[in-house]
């Protein structure tokens, strides 16, 4: 049933709205304020699906109204209530976020169509909200372990907020797995997450390659280059094997987080930035602050919450559900029908040691399908997949 709220100081128009919305549609609640105040306070309190708000009211106004009540809930539609003359208002309330606007006295047929087509534009807008908070398949996380439902649940909660995190565990684990997971379930999905491998980039290219560098700062800087700390501005920044990172670079990322600000190699402009930090190590980063390897300070900033992915060896029982699930991924990237693996074979594969966890499992899955039978057995397992 759509809650819907009227908020009017003049009460033979409230009744009269009220009257319209009641009789029209049995679905629809509707809910009374007499000034803005109420209705803000009734904004905070409770949920609705739409607001009507007429603009001219005492204590606090439609404009006022509308600009609160969007910081508040953003997703509910607003439609005003405007006097003759109060029709340039309502047009401005709309560059403001009014959904629409209807006159006083209001034309019953104008009214039912606002209110319909403001409730199927916050169906749409929830509905969309939904499908952003959902995981893409290409970054699931498969498992029922107690491991993996603790690694869930700590995403859910610090998803929507804008902590950093720290994401240790072997190598193969599905530490991206879990960065992915953070973002696209946070309020920066919208924004790109840019992904940067700090092993992967010699050192005297990394401060480039993070926050850029203008012409000439050294010899093959031919143009000014906006690095990943710009490009991930509005979403998030994932430093994947943060623990090879230079102790130059070091303290840049940590300036950046301390001050949201990054320097251009060869530059010392200040350039703002509104970044979210997710960074994954497989090393043990207390250990390398020991070895003055790694900063300290910047191990803190960084480690707001600390999310360990377990080893496959530690968590054999996810086993069975990520074979299927890469059997059905693998089927279908191939074109393919879908193999199963017999009980015996799915026993043999949960008996070995992964040491390339599920990376390695993922190659082995692959390795079965095309080189074991019909249904993959226990034998096949043992001749195709033998450590």
């Amino acid at each position: 049933m759509a809650r819907i709220l009227v908020i009017e100081d003049e009460a033979a128009i409230r009744r009269v709205l009220v009257k319209i919305l009641s009789e029209e549609n049995d679905k629809y609640e509707v809910f009374e304020a007499e000034d803005g105040l109420e209705g803000i306070d009734k904004i905070k309190a409770e949920d609705f699906d739409l607001v009507l708000c007429d603009i001219k009211m005492p204590k606090m106004d439609g404009v006022e109204v509308l600009e609160a009540a969007k910081k508040i809930k953003p997703e509910v539609p607003m439609v005003m209530i405007s006097g003759h003359g109060d029709l340039d208002t309502a047009v401005n309330t709309m560059r403001l976020g009014a959904f629409d606007y209807i006159s006083k006295p209001p034309d019953l047929n104008r009214l039912l169509n606002t209110v319909r087509n403001a409730l199927d534009r916050k169906e749409l807008v929830v509905e969309n909200k939904m499908l952003k908070k959902k995981v893409s398949k290409n970054y699931e996380m498969i498992g029922d372990s107690a491991a993996i439902s603790d690694i869930k649940n700590i995403i859910e909660k610090v998803a929507p907020t804008d902590a950093r995190v720290l994401i240790t565990g072997p190598n193969g684990t599905g530490k991206e797995l879990v960065a992915h997971w953070i973002h696209q379930k946070s309020d920066r999905s919208k924004g790109q997450m840019i992904e940067v491998n700090c092993a992967a980039i010699p050192g005297e290219l990394i401060e480039s390659e993070l926050f850029g560098h203008v012409k000439g700062a050294f010899t093959s800087a031919n143009k000014d280059r906006a690095g990943k700390f710009e490009a991930a501005n509005g979403g998030t920044i994932f430093l994947d094997e943060i623990g090879d990172m230079s102790l130059s670079a070091q303290a840049k990322v940590l300036r950046a987080l301390q001050e949201n600000k990054i320097q251009r190699v060869g530059s010392d402009k200040d350039i703002k930035v509104d970044v979210r930090v997710v960074a994954a190590t497989n090393k043990d980063l207390k250990k390398e602050i020991a070895e003055n390897n790694f900063r300290e300070d910047l191990y803190h900033r960084l480690a707001v919450i600390l999310i360990k992915v377990p080893a496959l060896n530690d968590r054999r029982e996810d086993i069975p559900l990520l074979v299927e699930y890469f059997t059905r991924k693998i089927a279908s990237e191939q074109g393919s029908p879908v193999k199963s693996f017999s009980e015996k074979a799915i026993k043999q594969l949960q008996q070995y040691d992964w040491t390339g966890n599920i990376r390695e499992l993922r190659n082995v899955v692959e390795r079965l399908i095309i080189l074991g039978g019909k249904e993959v057995s226990e034998e096949d397992v043992k001749l195709f997949a033998a450590k």
